[in-house]
């Protein structure tokens, strides 16, 4: 066989054209249909009767980078706020692999079960590579995601600082709005999200494993100083020793720090999230927190002041996204990354002037 007629390994047929599977009028039905999706004008009035199509739809709102999005999102907290502020929030953190998910699953079960409405807030890291992003916490939370009282929403990351989303306090408000009186934050757990969450939430649960090495490099980590409570999980079977080993090396390092602002002493304490063992315990510890801050109006304050950390943070972020999006600074940042690129400038010096020139 010659050269000319040997076919590739990689050769594909030529085929007959096809015709579009959607025909044009379809198409523009579904570009009016998705245009119409986010800018329903009963929107608020759907979402504050706790209907969770409207709760996904005004999060998908708030979400959105575009211009037209954003102002109709500003108007749809701006409806739901009074209807906020009535549920305990709490953020559920730690390192990947220690369970956080089914953990979640289990607690929203069993709050299910005792008559709450529980949001979960998930947030999915996402690829610095690619920007995508998994979103399995659906997948793994297979039962409580059909809970008509329970509402799971992943979100990507982005590129916000330590993989919190950006708009997780917006999202908390309207789940807030919807009727929802528990609010569960499950972060990356990468080890930088923790201040944000911890800022946003009203109790801290910081999730651990016994027998990872885990104990002693805890101890050391500024994150037990934010936790409210540290609970083992996978506290079954042959790890059950381990783990009331681990227990009591973290009760004895919790007496080491300063007492809370909150009055709260953090507690320590066993769980199995695939046994559901230890659940109640966690959720009766919580209630005696949120008791305790009642009595001593420390809740109120720490909301406040959430408050007053959520204005500086959008203050930050609309300056930033001013200055990127200014006509001249898209211009002379190239011009800049190029001259650093050529060894003709410092990052600094670069920055200096950028910082002048968007102050003309």
């Amino acid at each position: 066989m010659t050269k000319s007629n040997q076919k590739s390994a990689l050769h594909q047929s030529e085929s007959i054209p096809t015709s579009p599977n959607i025909n044009p009028a379809s198409r523009e039905k579904i570009k009016t249909s998705r245009k119409n999706f986010l800018t329903d004008p009963q929107l608020a009035e759907k979402l504050l009767k706790g209907n969770k199509t409207a709760l996904s739809r005004g999060i998908t709102l708030i979400e959105s980078s575009q211009s037209e999005h954003q102002e109709l999102a500003e108007k749809l907290i701006e409806v739901c706020l009074p209807h906020a502020h009535k549920s305990i929030r709490i953020g559920i953190t730690g390192v990947p692999g220690v369970g956080k998910s089914t953990f979640i699953e289990a607690f929203g079960s069993f709050l299910v079960k005792q008559g709450k409405k529980v949001a979960v807030l998930a947030v999915d890291p996402s690829s610095s590579v690619s920007h995508g992003s998994i979103m399995g916490d659906k997948t793994r939370m297979e039962n409580l995601v059909t809970e008509e009282n329970a509402f799971i929403r992943p979100s990507p990351s982005g590129d916000s600082l330590g993989g919190v989303a950006r708009k997780t306090r917006e999202s908390i408000i309207l789940c807030e709005a919807a009727g929802f009186d528990v609010i569960l934050i499950e972060t990356v757990g990468v080890g930088q999200s923790e201040t944000t969450v911890h800022s946003m939430t009203d109790f801290f649960l910081l999730l651990k494993l016994a027998g990872a090495g885990d104990e002693l490099q805890g101890i050391k980590r500024g994150i037990i100083e934010m936790a409210d409570a540290i609970v083992i999980n996978k506290a079954d079977g042959e790890n059950l020793k381990a783990a009331r080993n681990a227990r009591l090396e973290f009760k004895r390092a919790l007496h080491l720090y300063p007492p809370k602002a909150s009055e709260w002493q953090p507690k320590v304490s066993l769980c199995s999230a695939l046994e559901v063992t230890g659940i109640q315990e966690v959720w009766e510890m919580i209630l005696d927190f949120k008791k305790l801050v009642d009595q001593n109006n420390y809740f109120e304050i720490n909301r406040h002041d959430q408050n007053k950390f959520w204005l500086l943070q959008t203050i930050n972020e609309h300056l930033k996204n001013r200055f990127y999006k200014d006509p001249k600074i898209k211009v002379e940042l190239n011009k800049q990354l190029e001259a650093i690129e050529n060894n003709e400038t410092t990052p600094f010096a670069a920055a200096k002037f950028l910082l002048k020139l968007s102050n003309k």
